[in-house]
């Protein structure tokens, strides 16, 4: 593999990271990693919002707030490197836990694809451009009770998620 092919594949690799970042910042309620992942004047159009990235990360923290629970799935992720510049599609599937008016729990689904510029400066790689299209939906009424009262570990959001607490990220003998 030459040089070229290396760094191409190097910038990938970086460009890869972002959507997973995005996802934490995302399902955590992280507000400061999910803004770190877009440039300064990164434009964002998703249909319900269009505009720059300090709008947009608190247009998705106020969504997201009063949901119960968020999990967001990355599928295929193709970047095309020109560059300094990146362009990519990346499949995702964002599940939504939220209670409705009628104190129903729901399970939201919303499945489909972004479409991303990615903008190298200073060797560093973040979004530049990014916009969500909706391939498909569905609101279901939740069926996961069984696991009430099981001692699973469960997903919290930001600082309190397992994720955020590293110390604890080993055999309790060695704490």
């Amino acid at each position: 593999m030459n040089e070229q092919n290396l760094q191409t594949q190097l910038d990938k690799l970086a460009i890869m990271e972002l959507p997973a970042l995005y996802m934490r910042g995302l399902d955590r309620l992280d507000r400061d990693l999910l803004r770190a992942q877009f440039w300064d004047d990164a434009y964002m159009d998703y249909g319900i919002y269009a505009g720059d990235a300090d709008g947009f990360c608190d247009f998705c923290m106020d969504a997201l707030a009063s949901h119960d629970r968020n999990q967001h799935m990355i599928g295929q992720n193709i970047v095309e490197v020109e560059g300094d510049t990146a362009f990519g599609e990346v499949y995702f599937q964002a599940y939504h836990r939220v209670t409705n008016e009628q104190d129903e729990l729901r399970d939201i689904f919303i499945c489909g694809r972004y479409a991303d510029r990615y903008e190298k400066r200073d060797g560093i790689w973040k979004f530049a451009y990014r916009s969500e299209i909706v391939d498909w939906a569905r609101d279901d009424p939740a069926t996961d009770g069984f696991l009430e009262g099981s001692g699973n570990i469960w997903g919290e959001r930001n600082p309190d998620d397992p994720i955020y607490n590293r110390a604890a990220m080993t055999r309790p003998e060695n704490i």
